[in-house]
């Protein structure tokens, strides 16, 4: 099914319209858009997982989106004659769930002021809160020709569908001052990742390390295999059905205790462990021959994503050990750049994870509630930065290069 937006872009070759399911574009094409010079010419990853065919196609598949869950897909697509020039992963929501860049005060001022905020416009990777391009552009286009295109086709969509707003989350600095040069509000918030110092092993890691902070990360490993426990990295044709029914007990526990329903069925882990096997990374803790542990690694050309985690058993430090420092040591013998463990987590700086900055925009029809998130934004901004910096600034890393050694 094809929902049409108007045309939205200065060169009248241009068509845009709204793709309802990614049955709708062929994989290589849009595999094509997201894997582009440019698209991709602002940052060193070459290949981003979650804005694969493969992936968005298994959450669709799955019924994880749907309108039933909220996550009604309405993909903007940009063509001219009959040939693909960019698109957006859209999805038409009907609440703020699973998005990771809180919008519910606003969603709740609108609504006390007589306004309806949902329907809204959400351009982003469902259940995801990791930076990677929205705006997918082909090889060989002009990029901002193409973005304004897509950007003009998001506003169509949103008069068509009477939506409040649209919300770009998790996309690209670069990305995210283009959307602001086209009227976008843009919007800051902050995660802790690891970055590879060209480091030789885990050892030369603690190396760089405050002894203390040192010390303190081998007491936790020790004391997280303390009970027996041993660790396994799978992926590949390690992902049978028999690890994937144990991850997906683990990732409902979880679920179940912090949000109170999962957003992922099992269904979707079986689809992205047939099509995208080797870019997935389970770390599993074992103990007298059971699974207790988990945690799934989406694996980038540069970079380790962390997404989620689980257990049955709770051991000391054993989330650290299966979340942070198996994937530190995975992304050193890989080659990564980086380690991205998910969002918040101030407890991940001690662990060698320094603040970054992410980015998002979002663009609301109503002029009073506009100037409203205008003005919040204008202060978060300030206080999401200076924390950041003074977060920096606490970082365990040996300063100078020297410090006197604590006996170990």
């Amino acid at each position: 099914m094809e929902t049409p937006a108007p045309a939205a872009s200065a060169a009248s070759e241009l068509q845009v319209r709204a793709v309802a399911g990614l049955g709708g574009i062929a994989a290589a094409d849009w595999d094509a858009c997201a894997t582009s010079p440019e698209t991709l010419a602002a940052g060193d990853e070459t290949y981003n997982p979650f804005v694969s065919h493969a992936f968005l196609s298994a959450l669709e598949e799955s019924g994880c989106v749907s309108r039933r869950t909220g996550w009604l897909p309405l993909h903007v697509a940009v063509e001219t004659g009959g040939r693909l020039v960019g698109v957006a992963p859209c999805y038409l929501k009907s609440h703020s769930q699973g998005e990771y860049v809180f919008d519910h005060g606003w969603a709740d001022a609108y609504e006390r002021a007589g306004g309806s905020y949902y329907p809204k416009l959400q351009v982003s990777v469902p259940f995801t809160p990791v930076t990677g391009p929205r705006f997918l552009i082909a090889p060989g286009q002009d990029a901002e020709a193409a973005t304004a295109a897509i950007v003009g086709g998001l506003r169509a969509l949103r008069a068509e569908t009477e939506a409040s707003s649209i919300h770009v989350t998790f996309m690209r600095e670069r990305e995210s001052t283009r959307a602001g040069a086209l009227g976008f509000l843009e919007r800051v918030d902050q995660q802790f990742h690891w970055e590879n110092a060209g480091y030789a092993g885990f050892e030369d890691f603690l190396g760089a390390l405050a002894s203390r902070k040192r010390k303190a990360i081998r007491r936790e490993r020790r004391d997280a295999l303390s009970a027996g426990i041993t660790i396994e990295h799978l992926t590949g044709a390690d992902l049978t059905e028999a690890v994937w029914d144990a991850f997906y007990g683990f990732y409902v526990d979880t679920g179940a205790r912090k949000w109170g329903r999962p957003y992922l069925n099992r269904r979707f882990f079986s689809l992205i462990g047939e099509r995208m096997p080797d870019r997935i990374l389970l770390v599993m803790a074992k103990r007298e021959g059971r699974y207790i542990a988990g945690a799934i690694n989406l694996i980038g050309d540069v970079a380790l994503y962390g997404r989620n985690w689980g257990c049955t058993e709770d051991h000391p430090f054993l989330h650290f050990e299966v979340c942070y420092y198996q994937a530190i040591d995975f992304a050193i013998q890989r080659g990564l750049k980086r380690v991205e463990a998910g969002a918040q987590g101030e407890h991940k700086l001690a662990r060698g994870y320094r603040p970054v900055l992410m980015h998002s925009a979002h663009d609301i029809a109503d002029l009073g509630l506009r100037r409203a998130v205008a003005d919040y934004l204008a202060r978060e901004r300030q206080h999401v930065i200076a924390a950041s910096g003074e977060l920096g600034t606490l970082a365990p890393f040996r300063r100078g290069g020297t410090e006197e050694e604590e006996p170990t």
